[in-house]
């Protein structure tokens, strides 16, 4: 993980301060990862035989997605229950997801729930009003503007996860208009592979 990452102040949960997430669902860079969670998120409907690989291979928390795109409603409640008794650290819900959806899991689940915030679009007062406990900012670029936009207009308080893009200097303007923790995308396993296999060639 980027060593920017650790200047975050991090989020307290389970006693458990987390400062680094993981963005991935490969079970084998989760396991070589030196990230304090996993944030298995990915654009397929949920499934808890994913979700239960997830944690059976991670060492550190996960924090994985239940749905509010392809998946919503009923489905993505018994989904949050379900990953809740599986031992996830927490459950998340994609940026569509409604906000009465929302107040049905946070009813069921004792776990954080994590709502995802994508645009200034999003109604993020909504969100934290049916039951956000930690808000998640995706927003690409605009990422650091969300965030000191909510942090300003909304709360000082609620916990923020946001990516934290492409470079150090864009994590730690992400961590300055304040996110509390920083997701971050790891190189494929391909990636990995062929930058290994060049070493290993230079070296023959």
């Amino acid at each position: 993980m980027p060593e920017e990452i650790y200047e975050a102040s991090g989020i307290k949960v389970f006693g458990s301060r987390i400062k680094s997430l993981l963005f991935s669902t490969d079970v084998a860079i989760i396991r070589n990862s030196n990230a304090h969670a996993v944030f298995a998120v990915y654009p397929f409907t949920p499934l808890i035989s994913i979700t239960q690989s997830i944690i059976d291979v991670a060492s550190v928390p996960v924090f994985a997605g239940v749905g509010g795109g392809t998946t919503a409603g009923k489905r993505s409640v018994n989904l949050a229950f379900q990953t809740e008794q599986l031992g996830a650290y927490g459950v998340v819900v994609n940026g569509p997801m409604s906000n009465k959806d929302i107040k049905k899991i946070h009813r069921i689940i004792d776990i954080p729930l994590v709502a995802t915030i994508s645009s200034m679009k999003d109604d993020m007062a909504g969100k934290i009003e049916a039951g956000a406990d930690i808000l998640n900012v995706s927003a690409g670029p605009n990422t650091a503007e969300v965030v000191s936009y909510i942090r300003k207009n909304y709360s000082q308080t609620i916990p923020i996860i946001a990516t934290g893009g492409p470079s150090g200097e864009t994590i730690l303007a992400t961590i300055a208009a304040g996110a509390n923790s920083i997701t971050y995308t790891p190189p494929s396993s391909a990636e990995i592979f062929a930058t290994m296999m060049k070493k290993y060639r230079q070296e023959d």
